[in-house]
C-alpha cells in the first residue's frame, strides 16, 4: 500500500508560484545564483511502497509541494547502491540506484517531472572512497599485482606492525586497516568500510569524469561533491602534526593538525578538471562543494571565480552561534574573501548537522522564524534543508534505535546524526503522511502534531507561510536574489545590512526589544508577523528576535 500524498492538497496558485522553466537560466547570470536550493534525504522524505524507506518515486509525488514552496533544484543525498555502513555514503556501485531508492527509469522521470515543475535535480556525488563491497575494491585487495591495486591506498606497516602514519579516522581510530590477505593497510579518511581511492591514479580520475558524464547525459543540473577537499592525499603519506591551540576548528581531527590527508593543493587539479567537463555541456551542470575549512581557505576552492566550485559550502557559517557578531563575522570575512565572479552557499542544516530549529534557534519559534528570514535574505544561495520549511527540531532518538555508525559508536557521549534524519512529516496521522500507518520507519517520528506540512499549509502565521513567502519576495525582487551586501550600522545584538539598491534586512537578535536608527523605506515581511506595507521613518522597532526586510524609497 502506498503512502498517501499531499497532490490532492495543492491548488493551481503552483503555476503561479513557480513558472520558471528549468532549462532557462534566468536573465541575472546562472541559473543556481538566483536559485533556492532544497536537500532531500531520499531515505527520510517519502516512502511510496510502505516498507518504511522514503524512495524517488515518494519524491516525485511530493515535487507539487516543493513546487509551491518556489524551490528552483533540488540535492539528493546518495541513491546508488550501497551495504550502508554509512547510510549511502558507503558506495558500492556509482552509476545505478539502489533497489530500496527505485530505478534509473524512476530517476529519469524525477528529472522529467521536476523539470516540468520548474525544479532542477542535483545528486550526491562520493569521490573519496567506495564501499568496500565495491567491485573496484574486492579487485584491488584480492593481490598486490591486481588490476585495480593502485586504484586504492596500500601501504607497508611498521616495522612494530603499526599502522603506516599516525593519520586517524574522521569516525575515530587509525585511518589505516591491516589486510591479511596481502600484508599491506588501506587507507580510510572514514569508516573501515570506506576505503579511499587513489586519486593520484589517472584511470581513478578517468573512472569519474565517466560517471559525471553518465548523470550529466541523463539530464541532472549537477553534482554536491562529498569532502571534496579531502580526496587527494599526501603522496609520500607524511604524519601529520600536532594540533596547536591556534589552530581553526575545521583544521583539528583528533589532536591532530589534518595537514597532509585534507586540503592538499593538488585537489584544486582535479576540481578543475570537473569544472571543464561540466562546463561542456549547452548548459553548464552546477558543482557544489562540501568544503569543511576556515573561511580564509574557502576562496581557494572557487579557484579564480570560473574555474573551480560554483558554489561552497560555508562550514564556519553553520557552525558559529546563532548570535550577530558571530554570524556576522563569517558573512563579512566571507565576502571579502571570495574571489570576484564566486558567489556564497548559505545552509543551517543538513544531513550531518543538527537541524538550525534545535542548533541555533533551540526550538524557540522567534529564532527559527528569525534564521529562516537571515538565509533566505543574505547575498548568495540558500540551501534549506527538507524540514526546514516547518521548523522541524531535532527528534531524539533512543540507543536503541539508532543507526548512525558515530552515534553507535560514541552513545552516550555523542548521540550521532539520526536526530536530523527522521523521517519528513506531511500531516498530522499514524505514519505522518511518510509511510503506512502500519510500518515502522526506518528512524523514528518526531513530533507530526505540532510540525506537519498539512497543518502549517492552512495557517497563515505558520513557519511554513513565511518560508514560502520570503522565497516569493525573492522570486519578486532582483535585489534580494543577487543584489550586493553592505553592512548598516545597529545596536549590539543586531545584524542589519542592505541588499543591492533598494532593500534593506534588520534582525534583531537579542532578548529585549530594540531600535535601529535611521532606517527609511516601507516594510516588505517581517518574521513575527506581517508587518507588510508599514512605514519607517527615522527608527525601526523590532521585537526580540524579530527580522524584517523593507524596501527605501526610490531616489528621485
Amino acid at each position: 500500500m502506498s503512502a498517501p500524498t499531499d497532490r490532492d492538497a495543492d491548488t493551481d496558485d503552483t503555476a503561479a508560484t513557480n513558472a520558471t522553466d528549468a532549462t532557462n537560466a534566468t536573465d541575472e547570470g546562472a541559473w543556481w545564483e538566483s536559485a533556492v536550493l532544497y536537500q532531500i534525504y531520499p531515505r527520510s522524505f517519502a516512502d511510496s511502497n510502505g516498507d518504511g524507506v522514503g524512495d524517488i518515486p515518494g519524491i516525485i509525488e511530493h515535487l507539487d509541494h516543493l513546487q509551491w514552496l518556489g524551490v528552483d533544484g533540488v540535492w539528493l543525498s546518495p541513491v546508488t547502491p550501497s551495504p550502508n555502513a554509512d547510510w549511502g555514503y558507503d558506495v558500492s556501485d556509482f552509476t545505478a540506484v539502489g533497489p530500496e531508492f527505485g530505478t534509473l527509469d524512476d530517476v529519469d522521470r524525477l528529472i522529467a517531472e521536476a523539470g516540468r515543475r520548474g525544479i532542477r535535480v542535483l545528486l550526491d556525488l562520493v569521490p573519496n572512497h567506495t564501499s568496500d563491497q565495491h567491485p573496484w575494491f574486492v579487485d584491488s585487495r584480492s593481490s598486490r599485482t591486481a588490476a585495480k591495486r593502485d586504484w586504492y591506498v596500500w601501504a607497508d606497516p611498521g616495522p612494530d606492525g603499526s599502522p603506516p602514519n599516525n593519520w586517524v579516522s574522521s569516525f575515530g581510530g587509525p585511518a589505516w586497516t591491516p589486510d591479511a590477505m596481502t600484508g599491506q593497510s588501506y587507507l580510510h579518511n572514514h569508516l573501515a568500510e570506506q576505503p579511499d581511492l587513489n586519486w593520484w591514479n589517472e584511470e581513478v580520475r578517468a573512472a569519474f569524469d565517466e560517471i559525471m558524464r553518465f548523470w550529466c547525459d541523463r539530464g541532472v543540473a549537477g553534482f554536491r561533491i562529498d569532502v571534496c577537499n579531502v580526496i587527494i592525499k599526501d603522496a609520500l603519506l607524511r604524519d601529520n602534526p600536532p594540533a596547536t591551540e591556534d589552530d581553526d576548528f575545521e583544521a583539528q581531527m583528533f589532536g591532530q593538525r589534518a595537514m597532509y590527508n585534507t586540503n592538499r593543493p593538488e585537489v584544486h587539479d582535479v576540481i578543475r578538471r570537473w569544472r571543464t567537463l561540466v562546463d561542456a555541456y549547452g548548459e553548464p551542470r552546477v558543482l557544489v562543494g562540501e568544503t569543511p575549512v576556515a573561511v580564509d581557505e574557502l576562496a581557494a576552492y572557487y579557484g579564480n571565480g570560473i574555474d573551480e566550485l560554483h558554489l561552497a559550502f560555508n562550514f564556519p557559517f553553520i557552525s558559529a552561534p546563532f548570535e550577530a557578531s558571530a554570524l556576522r563575522a563569517v558573512v563579512e570575512q566571507t565576502e571579502a574573501t571570495l574571489p570576484p565572479g564566486a558567489w556564497p552557499a548559505w545552509t543551517g542544516s543538513n544531513h550531518d548537522m543538527f537541524r538550525f530549529a534545535t542548533r541555533w534557534g533551540g526550538d524557540d519559534p522567534r529564532k527559527v522564524r528569525a534564521a529562516l528570514l537571515m538565509l533566505l535574505s543574505l547575498r548568495g544561495t540558500p540551501v534549506l534543508y527538507q524540514g526546514d520549511e516547518i521548523g522541524l527540531p531535532n527528534t531524539p532518538v533512543a540507543h536503541e534505535d539508532m543507526r548512525d555508525p558515530l552515534g553507535v559508536r560514541y552513545y552516550p557521549y555523542y548521540e550521532g546524526r539520526d536526530a536530523a534524519r527522521t523521517p519528513m512529516q506531511w500531516r498530522d496521522a499514524p505514519g505522518a503522511g511518510f509511510t503506512d500507518p502500519e510500518v515502522r520507519p526506518w528512524l523514528p517520528f518526531g513530533d507530526a502534531h505540532a510540525f506537519n506540512v498539512e497543518a502549517q499549509r492552512a495557517d497563515p502565521d505558520s513557519v511554513l507561510t513565511l518560508a514560502r513567502a520570503l522565497i516569493t519576495l525573492r522570486r519578486e525582487e532582483a535585489d534580494l536574489r543577487t543584489g550586493s551586501y553592505r553592512a548598516r550600522p545597529a545596536p549590539e545584538g543586531v545584524w542589519a545590512w542592505d541588499r543591492g539598491d533598494r532593500h534593506f534586512v534588520a534582525l534583531n537578535m537579542t532578548d529585549a526589544p530594540v531600535v535601529v536608527a535611521d532606517v527609511k523605506g516601507t516594510l516588505r515581511l517581517g518574521s513575527a508577523g506581517s508587518r507588510a506595507g508599514e512605514l519607517v521613518e527615522g527608527g525601526l522597532a523590532l521585537a526580540p528576535w524579530e527580522g524584517v526586510i523593507g524596501a527605501t524609497p526610490p531616489q528621485p
